[in-house]
């Protein structure tokens, strides 16, 4: 089975766990048998081998979460990097090309293509295997995943078939409708459109050739900056004659508000955190190392990490995105491939950050033209390389690298450090990479 999950957005509902790098799925907020937290990423691809542990799993993201996904993931998940945003058809069609000239798939297979944050069972994913099965059929160029609705949204589009049957063909599709609409709909007979859709490789290819002049992947990812922003939905779907879609009656979620993530949460606290018995139906996700305790809250959640603080009503929470976009902030919290880092402190000449590098990797190789750096080894043991002179390193151990200085660390077990960064002008573009 051939899955494509698309990773896009930067989630700025679930603020302040979520950023402009850290996007929603990468949040670590459901609780595992072993006591241990997963992110929704690391959940889909768990249930998606459990399903079919063979799946060629392929993500389809922007190069700013690359770095998440590795550390999450590992290295072994395929990943079709947007050069830039350009709507959901270039994205597919970017990754359907990929999966053909990248990782050598056969255009006569089938793929499927779904988001990669529903919160779902495992039939969720036996409905996906389905799907791709029907596709390889051939009686319909697209095969939709239909979700039977639990009440009528004004969230979702609507498909609405031409019979009751599992598998029927599509008879016509409704925009986001007002609550009164999406229920005549529903009585009709309409399934949500969850995004999800099975085709094989070569129709889609075919698409793109008809729509974008280029000859492979690699030309296509040459000129993806040129291309016109254009959804799947509206280049494809609603121009399609043999569209069929299947009914899928589990469960499924759409956690993006703090209101429906909640209601997946199996615990109330995770982190640092109190409730007394006068609250109800309260949350608290805490990312800090200081407690926070609530007392006599009745629907309210409350978020604390780096990147702030927030304390909602429930409902209310659906509406914060414009006053986070309001705010001039820092990433103040990124996972990367080799670990993470935490922002401590900010003064006008200095930052002070807190990495952690996982055992078996480093950073770059690199250096800063308008910097020094001071790294204060607190835990683990690895090796740093400074303008080429590898020294060995461990708890209490302190290197200073002037402005112009080539430098990493390598982590031979887990090692956390602090980083002092000082200079007059301190910013991310201030960075070169070289090859050690």
């Amino acid at each position: 089975m051939n899955i494509v999950l698309l990773s896009g957005g930067s989630g700025k509902r679930l603020w302040p766990l979520s950023n402009d790098i850290r996007s929603k799925q990468f949040i670590k907020i459901f609780k595992k048998e072993d006591g241990s937290y997963e992110s929704m990423v690391q959940r889909v691809y768990r249930q998606i081998k459990k399903v079919d542990k063979d799946a060629t799993v392929t993500i389809a993201t922007s190069k700013a979460q690359v770095s998440s996904i590795h550390n999450q993931l590992g290295e072994d998940v395929g990943i079709s990097i947007e050069p830039c945003r350009r709507d959901t058809f270039p994205a597919i069609a970017l990754a359907t090309a990929y999966l053909v000239d990248v990782k050598g798939v056969d255009p006569n297979e089938s793929v499927v293509v779904c988001p990669v944050d529903p919160y779902v069972d495992d039939d969720y994913f036996e409905a996906i295997k389905a799907l791709s099965e029907q596709a390889d059929r051939g009686e319909a160029n697209l095969v939709l995943m239909g979700i039977e609705p639990t009440y009528p949204s004004e969230k979702y589009g609507y498909i609405i078939p031409k019979d009751a049957e599992d598998v029927s063909i599509v008879d016509t599709f409704k925009e986001k409708p007002t609550a009164d609409v999406a229920a005549q709909y529903i009585s009709q007979g309409a399934l949500w459109n969850g995004g999800v859709f099975a085709y094989k490789l070569s129709y889609v290819l075919n698409k793109a050739h008809e729509l974008i002049d280029f000859t492979d992947y690699n030309d296509l990812f040459a000129k993806y900056d040129t291309l016109t922003k254009i959804s799947f939905d509206y280049a494809v779907v609603e121009k399609e004659k043999k569209i069929q879609v299947m009914r899928f009656n589990g469960e499924w979620k759409d956690l993006g508000t703090w209101n429906t993530l909640t209601e997946a949460m199996e615990e109330n606290v995770v982190g640092k955190g109190i409730l007394n018995d006068k609250c109800k139906g309260v949350h608290i996700v805490n990312e800090m190392d200081v407690p926070v305790l609530a007392m006599g809250l009745t629907d309210v959640v409350i978020s604390a990490s780096p990147e702030g603080i927030l304390v909602s009503d429930k409902e209310q929470s659906s509406y914060i995105k414009p006053f986070v976009d309001s705010f001039e902030q820092q990433i103040m919290f990124a996972e990367k491939s080799w670990g993470n880092f935490k922002v401590i402190d900010v003064e006008n000449a200095s930052m002070t950050i807190k990495v952690t590098l996982n055992a078996g990797h480093s950073m770059n190789y690199h250096n800063h033209e308008y910097r020094d750096e001071v790294w204060v080894i607190i835990s683990g043991t690895g090796r740093t390389v400074v303008d080429g002179v590898e020294n060995p390193v461990k708890p209490g151990d302190v290197i200073t690298m002037k402005a112009g200085c080539k430098h990493t660390i390598f982590a031979d077990t887990e090692l956390k450090l602090i980083e002092v960064q000082l200079g007059e002008s301190i910013n991310v573009q201030d960075k070169k990479k070289f090859e050690l």
